[in-house]
């Protein structure tokens, strides 16, 4: 990643994303910015999502609802456009993923004309604490490799609300053994983008069979002396609209994030 591109203000960077410059995961970006995941679903299924997340803060932290039928976050990225301002979207038809997109305004504004008003949901990151990870000297892999964060599906139930029903999906970053109370005292200080780690090592009691195999993301290196830490993760709510099969869901792809305006220490606790 360029780092002119690393270095820029959040609403440049969303504009670049907007003129297809930037498609990749955005990990690393803007640092010290927020970064959010989406879900864009039907107006009738707005109450029981809300629900799901009041219910599962730790793998659904709120930041911010839209209003029916708009297609911007005006309180954390004022002027955005949610549905052209992530670098790549998914859609999901009863719980299929029937493709991936850089721009889904046309799907967006022809589902409202046809089938009723759509509402956006911007979910907290753990991107967001990586920034306070790096400047305490806690390695960050997908950063340094390069590649997306790795994410699995794990045996941990949520909370249902309505039809959104499912387990949680967790983020997964190695730690050197004398680094890990830092890291959670770290990210235990920001409940609005997961907070801290909900397991340290033992994947296996996650139901995670093989660390080498994320179910979203990439592979990352786990060298000697280090621990895998798993996080509640944002693509939480895109498990649970694969289980629960909703008519239609817009989601952003694993790793590819809403970048906001907000400054991470501002969601401090």
């Amino acid at each position: 990643m360029a780092l002119d591109i690393i270095d820029r203000e959040p609403k440049e960077v969303r504009r670049l994303i907007r003129e297809g410059v930037i498609q990749c995961p955005t990990t690393g970006m803007c640092g010290g910015y927020a970064q959010g995941n989406l879900v864009i679903l039907p107006e009738e299924l707005a109450w029981e999502f809300l629900l799901f997340c009041q219910r599962n803060p730790k793998a659904c932290p709120l930041l911010e609802v839209s209003d029916a039928g708009s297609r911007s976050f005006p309180l954390t990225a004022e002027g955005s456009d949610i549905t052209r301002d992530i670098p790549r979207y998914r859609v999901y038809e009863y719980g299929v993923c029937t493709g991936e997109y850089t721009d889904v305004s046309e799907l967006f504004e022809e589902y409202q004309k046809t089938r009723g008003k759509l509402v956006s949901f911007l979910i907290g990151c753990s991107f967001s604490f990586e920034t306070a990870l790096l400047e305490a000297g806690i390695p960050v892999r997908q950063i340094e490799e390069g590649v997306n964060v790795p994410m699995f599906h794990t045996n941990i139930p949520c909370t249902p609300a309505g039809v959104f029903t499912g387990s949680m999906v967790v983020s997964m970053r190695p730690i050197p053994h004398r680094q890990v109370s830092g890291a959670v005292a770290i990210t235990a200080s920001m409940p609005r983008v997961h907070g801290a780690p909900v397991h340290v090592g033992y994947p296996e009691i996650l139901g995670i069979k093989d660390i080498n195999k994320p179910d979203f993301g990439d592979p990352v290196t786990i060298y000697d002396g280090e621990v895998p830490v798993f996080w509640p993760c944002g693509v939480t709510p895109q498990a649970v609209v694969m289980n629960s099969r909703p008519p239609f869901v817009i989601t952003h792809s694993p790793g590819h994030m809403f970048i906001t305006d907000i400054k991470n220490a501002e969601l401090k606790n």
